[in-house]
């Protein structure tokens, strides 16, 4: 079967100073400037990668200029011979996340042919979630004309058996240690180990083994195999893409099979990992009437059968039923609502969706296309509350999806709602340390 996800030449900079180096993804704090505001006075004058990626926060914030840096600092890196290039590598990676627990994953480079974004994909590597074209040209700027590809994409496999990254894990005291540090703003610890030659020749065994029994799984459900999932950072995959296709049809008929542009980089994890968390990504709507808003919505989706607005209240507690929602005497999908200082519990019709996120975004999309507001996505509930205080603002905070939904869910049905999910807390999300030349 062919080789969709392989090893990569990779590149780290030399430097004692990692911590400096290794910055957040891109996506992660568009509403809290002051966190980027502290990053960039904290790489000021040194080498980071922070001066080669663009923050969303930036988007509406001096655009060109920031652009045009971050093409001459790959420029001036790699003239500065700034990196150490481990060929046809992997990086196995353990990161220690804020309570303690430990995060693995394997940084290789994913075959482009294999990839489709597109919500009827038949792919064997597919997004998680819908795509939002609108944040693509930007990072096409961007990667049209650089010299380097960093990554926050985080991939998942189906591997319920642990039968990929489990046996590195086991070997790791016998493979060289490429970095070991603490990340930036409080975003925990990081270790990484080279894998190559009979260790990485392993993986790829295993790596036939496991896309062989998942091309045969699910064969009672309709849809084409799916053997990878992209669970973070998939408008970048989505860039990567389109630039590839771009450099085919300026090439037509030439193999490129060798070209770096058909290849982007990512972290491969296992889904079935015991510390992996599927964590919900809220909803806040700002510059709009909130009890305007939230009387629409229980117009348009609460469950009317015994269901009334129930008493400010955290998430519903007890045993998780079918589709996430809490057994007792509401059968709908729970969404905390909050304005100000008060939090109502409604119950969304389950009759309208499989998931409480995308019967909540659907609603928002045709609500703001008709009124005032403004959406934006946020991790951790106690943000969604602090934002919720401001005049104007409307927060939802809703339980995450089960694992053992998203790849049935996903070969069935197509990419999910935008935004329906995060691979862990904020805080906790892929940083930018490797590299990999493109041209």
């Amino acid at each position: 079967m062919k080789k969709i996800f392989r090893s990569a030449d990779i590149l780290l900079p030399k430097t004692d100073a990692l911590e400096d180096w290794a910055v957040i993804a891109c996506d992660q704090f568009t509403s809290q400037p002051d966190y980027w505001e502290r990053v960039e006075e904290h790489i000021k004058g040194k080498p980071s990668a922070g001066h080669l990626i663009l923050s969303e926060f930036d988007l509406e914030h001096r655009l060109d200029e920031r652009i045009a840096h971050i093409h001459r600092s790959m420029d001036a890196y790699l003239q500065q011979n700034l990196f150490t290039e481990y060929p046809d590598s992997y990086v196995y990676v353990e990161r220690t996340l804020l309570n303690g627990t430990i995060r693995r994953g394997l940084v290789g480079a994913i075959d482009l042919e294999a990839y489709d974004f597109h919500a009827e994909s038949t792919s064997p590597i597919r997004a998680s979630e819908q795509t939002v074209l609108g944040r693509i040209p930007v990072r096409l700027r961007i990667r049209e004309k650089a010299s380097l590809e960093l990554s926050h994409v985080l991939m998942l496999a189906d591997d319920d058996r642990m039968s990929l990254i489990a046996p590195i894990t086991a070997r790791k005291e016998e493979l060289p240690i490429l970095y070991d540090f603490d990340l930036m703003e409080g975003g925990g610890h990081i270790t990484g180990w080279l894998v190559q030659g009979d260790e990485a020749s392993a993986f790829d065994k295993r790596l036939s083994d496991y896309m062989e029994r998942e091309w045969h799984r699910y064969e009672d459900l309709d849809g084409k195999p799916l053997l990878f999932a992209v669970g973070d950072g998939n408008h970048s995959i989505v860039t990567a893409k389109e630039i590839y296709e771009a450099e085919k049809a300026a090439h037509p008929g030439e193999d490129l099979s060798r070209s770096p542009l058909r290849y982007t980089m990512v972290e491969l994890e296992n889904l079935y990992d015991e510390v992996q968390q599927i964590e919900s990504i809220y909803r806040i709507v700002k510059h709009t009437d909130p009890e305007k808003l939230l009387a629409h919505l229980k117009d348009y989706c609460v469950k009317e059968t015994g269901m009334t607005p129930a008493p400010a209240q955290p998430l519903p507690e007890g045993k998780k039923a079918e589709n996430g929602q809490a057994e007792g005497t509401h059968s709908g999908y729970p969404v905390v609502c909050c304005i100000g200082n008060t939090e109502t519990t409604i119950y969304l019709d389950p009759s309208r969706g499989q998931l409480a996120v995308s019967i909540l975004q659907d609603f928002l999309d045709y609500y703001l296309s008709h009124e005032e507001g403004e959406i934006d996505y946020i991790h951790g509930e106690d943000v969604v509350r602090e934002l919720s205080k401001q005049p104007g603002c409307i927060g939802f905070l809703m339980q995450p999806i089960r694992k053992e939904q998203l790849f049935p869910s996903l070969k069935t049905d197509g990419p999910l709602t935008r935004k329906t999910f995060s691979m862990g807390h904020a805080k906790e999300k892929r940083y930018y340390l490797e590299a990999r030349r493109i041209r």
